[in-house]
């Protein structure tokens, strides 16, 4: 089995893919290691110059240089000096063929594919990736006791995919969303049943409104006798118009003893009707998950 299974380069300040290597390997861990490249390679400019994200059976580890990171999925049993030799002698590669003024004016995405691609059997990522895979060392300039004694002198920074999920966000100028934060998060599409709920809850809301207001005239007709039930339905209107996930029990409970409270103005069956909107609404809102993002960068 080979050790390094994948390699990617990138332009640090905007995370702008450079070249990459090719692969034909339908290993389900391997393409999740594959989407996490791109999340990293957005949060770089605020990252150490080198670090790993460990995985099950496969690890990432990259290098940043001079405007240019290079990154690679391998195998968990492969050293770490020696991935880090590997990404040493692919930066060697890399500027041995590129200078800086070609990265800089890259406007498109894997503009020097070239380098990397299976097609091009001279291509530098594959003679490298197949000498490692062979040899187990490094062939260029580096050598392995150099990058060992780097190593430890100055080991890469171990970080995890949560960590780059915030500092993208945060270079962006979001903040991700905590169950304690109370920030708004894009929710799953409404669904027929959702649809439903939100006519009835209108429904519901107008006709609290309609018999708080038509009260209101009575009230003052009768030194405020009918103050309360006025309150009641003016209550009730704006827990139907305020249903939201974290106050949903407390809406629901409002929505019942407002009913409960009008008893008498409405019969039996509006306050079932009303109540059963109101568990409904509060049903499904509970039950609406986040929308899943699927990051979809495979090379």
């Amino acid at each position: 089995m080979s050790l390094i299974l994948f390699a990617f380069v990138v332009r640090v300040r905007d995370g702008l893919p450079l070249s990459a290597s090719t692969d034909f390997l339908h290993n389900k861990e391997l393409q999740e290691r594959k989407q996490q490249l791109k999340v990293i390679s957005k949060s770089l400019s605020s990252l150490p110059e080198r670090g790993t994200v460990k995985g099950h059976e496969l690890n990432i580890h990259f290098l940043s240089s001079e405007g240019v990171s290079y990154m690679t999925v391998c195998a968990c049993g492969l050293p770490a000096a020696t991935a880090f030799c590997f990404l040493e002698d692919l930066r060697w590669e890399f500027t041995a063929c590129f200078d800086d003024s070609a990265v800089a004016l890259a406007s498109r995405p894997y503009p020097f594919l070239e380098f990397g691609r299976m097609t091009n059997k001279n291509s530098a990522i594959q003679k490298l990736q197949q000498h490692y895979n062979q040899k187990g060392g490094p062939s260029l300039e580096v050598t392995l006791a150099e990058v060992q004694e780097d190593l430890r002198t100055s080991p890469p920074q171990v970080l995890t995919i949560e960590h780059m999920t915030l500092t993208n966000g945060a270079a962006n100028g979001h903040v991700e969303q905590t169950a304690a934060s109370g920030q708004s998060q894009r929710l799953e599409p409404v669904s027929a049943p959702g649809i439903l709920s939100l006519v009835l809850n209108i429904m519901c809301a107008a006709l609290n409104l309609i018999r708080g207001f038509h009260l209101i005239e009575y009230t003052f007709q009768d030194d405020y006798d009918g103050l309360w039930n006025v309150v009641a339905f003016l209550l009730a209107f704006l827990c139907c118009v305020c249903q939201k996930k974290l106050k949903s029990f407390t809406l629901l409970t409002l929505i019942i003893l407002c009913n409960a409270f009008l008893f008498g103005l409405r019969n039996i069956w509006q306050l079932g009707f009303h109540m059963s909107v109101a568990c409904l609404s509060t049903l499904l809102t509970l039950h609406r998950k986040p929308l899943d993002r699927n990051m979809d960068c495979g090379v």
